[in-house]
Formats: C-alpha cells, structure tokens, sequence
C-alpha cells in the first residue's frame, strides 16, 4: 500500500500531541515542590499558549474555511470556532498572570482538558470529513498552513 503525503490534517495533529506533551510536562512541575519550578511553570504555560494561539488562528484563517465550503455538517466547525473562543479566554487569563496564584495551575489544567475535547473531535470526526471531502487539496493546505505558521511564530517572537 503506498504512503500518502502529509496533509494538512497531519499537520494539525502534530501541534495537538506536541501541546498535549507540553501539558503533561506541566503537570509534573505543578507536582513539584522545588523554587525553580515556578518559574519553568509560566514559562511552559507561556510556550503552551503561544502554540495554542497560532494554531487556532491558522484552523480559523485557513482550514475552517476551506472545510466549511467543502463538507455540508457545518455544526461541527461551529462547535470548534466556539470551543477556540473559550479557549482563548482562558489563554487571556492564563497570559495576563504575573505569576503563578492559586487559580494558575487549574487555569492550564481545564485548558489542557478542554483542548484534549478539541482535539478528539478534531481527530475523530473533522479531519475524517475533510479527507473524504473531494474538493479540498489538504497536502497543499499543509503548505499554506506551515508557512502562515512560522509568520505567526516570527510576529510573536518566537523561534519555529
């Protein structure tokens, strides 16, 4: 059987496990009791939300939209488009803190939950529909998506 071209989809998927990693890397520093902790805990929760964002923005600016013309369920991308708004509020939150308080750590764990929601809709039903969706050519979405990616990561300043 002959491998298919990573797709857009594929891409998606590798931010969704590259987060869900970062998340269980905060989870075991939210365990520790050690000072340098702390500190390695914002700037995770930083990394997370940083990843978060330019994913969000380039599923709203590019794959969303495509999908939306391309499939006749559009419930499912009105979900997801609503399930992004919370998630940013909670990244708003998350962003804003000067330090870890008390509310810091559940913050990024219900953000962490509610992405891992996200995503297993993504994986079990979007990415499905837009495989089997004749109009999309999601190897040439990949393409558009990585490179509105790295935009993204340069504006923020961060190193792709």
């Amino acid at each position: 059987m002959a491998t298919r071209e990573k797709d857009a989809c594929d891409l998606l998927d590798a931010d969704h496990k590259n987060v869900k990693k970062m998340f269980k890397e905060y989870e075991e520093l939210a365990g520790s009791r050690a000072r340098s902790a702390a500190q390695k805990k914002m700037d995770l929760a930083r990394q997370i939300c940083m990843e978060l964002t330019v994913h969000a923005q380039v599923e709203e600016e590019i794959f969303y939209p495509a999908l939306r013309e391309a499939i006749k369920d559009t419930d499912l991308i009105d979900e997801a488009t609503v399930e992004h708004q919370t998630a940013k509020d909670l990244i708003a939150q998350i962003q804003q803190a000067g330090e870890a308080d008390d509310m810091f750590d559940a913050k990024v764990k219900v953000l962490g939950e509610y992405i891992d929601h996200h995503v297993k809709e993504e994986r079990g039903e979007m990415f499905p529909k837009a495989r089997s969706a004749r109009k999309l050519d999601l190897v040439a979405m990949r393409d558009e998506i990585e490179a509105r990616k790295e935009e993204l990561m340069a504006e923020m300043g961060a190193v792709a």
